[in-house]
């Protein structure tokens, strides 16, 4: 007699089946069982407002949940960055798979980078921090732009750009990467000029707390190094009592690693690294201030020490007044 197949929760959208197929394909290997993926509608997919509006925090993400705590699916996967910093007790996080490129990139026209972009050029993003990490770079190197809130899916997006709407779009590099679009990027965004959202290009793997095995079975697919960097990126969040549509800005990085892995290093995976570097930012959408502050400390060992390292940067750039920067989500 063959086992039922293993039901996955996930969204609709191009990019979340593609997530998901990849995800269900590591299962079936690792598990020798048959996955079908179920189609759940989300409130972020059906309403037209923009993030910041309706609140950003598990938009896309409590519908699974539901599904999840009814038994109508086994587990679900998620961007990481659309997960709400508290983790109910009733399900479990079984896997972080290994992050994909956390970096934002621009899709502009006629091939222009962000550097080329004319006077006054039209951006579009749904997202206060990238926003306010674009504002901000233009400012300080002579540049003016004009930042334009959109919704929509990666095609809605790029339409604007290829319909002359808007001069080019900031979306994040792992999605493209996911559905195979990287080639129609024509600039990648350093970290050192927008820093990403806390656990971009990461993926959550979840299931009920209660179904021990198949969290067992899943926790195969967590990469260790993925699963503290994006532990104290969300605690940083977390800590400054921000929720995912905050203009929050966060990375966890190997230094060495990174300027090795973003100067294409084939070798670079080889390199031994003990340090690791959480960069935070806060910022008002329009860059006129930003709080950008870093710590450096060992690779944590544990979660806890990763949440750790998180609440202490977040206890600096609240110092330096980021709570202010908020709006009505601070305290």
């Amino acid at each position: 007699m063959t086992e039922r197949a293993l039901r996955l929760g996930t969204r609709r959208s191009k990019l979340a089946m593609a997530q998901s197929g990849q995800v269900a394909d590591a299962v079936r290997q690792l598990t020798g069982r048959p996955v079908e993926l179920v189609e759940i509608t989300t409130y972020g997919d059906t309403s037209r407002e923009h993030l910041a509006q309706i609140g950003g925090t598990g938009v896309f993400v409590a519908a699974l949940r539901d599904a999840l705590v009814r038994d109508e699916v086994d587990f679900a996967v998620h961007s990481l960055k659309d997960l709400p910093t508290a983790q109910p007790d009733e399900l479990v996080l079984a896997a972080v798979p290994e992050r994909e490129d956390p970096r934002d990139v621009l899709i502009a026209r006629d091939g222009l980078t962000f550097a080329e972009l004319p006077e006054g050029a039209r951006v579009g993003t749904g997202s206060p921090r990238r926003m306010a990490q674009l504002n901000a770079y233009a400012r300080s190197h002579g540049m003016t732009i004009q930042t334009v809130p959109i919704r929509g899916n990666i095609d809605t997006r790029i339409g604007y750009v290829h319909k002359g709407e808007l001069d080019a779009v900031v979306l994040a590099a792992a999605g493209l990467s996911r559905i195979g679009r990287t080639d129609e990027v024509t600039d990648f965004l350093s970290v050192d000029t927008v820093l990403p959202a806390p656990g971009q290009g990461a993926l959550a793997i979840e299931c009920a707390a209660h179904n021990a095995s198949l969290a067992a079975a899943l926790a195969e697919l967590d990469d260790p190094y993925t699963r503290v960097a994006v532990t104290a990126e969300r605690s940083l969040l977390a800590a400054l009592e921000a929720g995912c549509s905050a203009p929050v800005g966060a990375l966890a990085d190997l230094p060495p690693l990174s300027a090795s892995l973003e100067r294409g290093d084939p070798h670079a995976d080889e390199q031994i690294v003990k340090e690791m570097r959480l960069r935070g930012v806060v910022g008002t959408p329009d860059g006129s201030t930003l709080v950008q502050l870093s710590t450096t400390g060992p690779v944590p060992e544990t979660e806890t020490r990763a949440m750790a390292l998180g609440r202490e940067l977040a206890v600096e750039m609240l110092a330096k007044g980021a709570a202010g920067l908020m709006g009505e989500r601070a305290l």
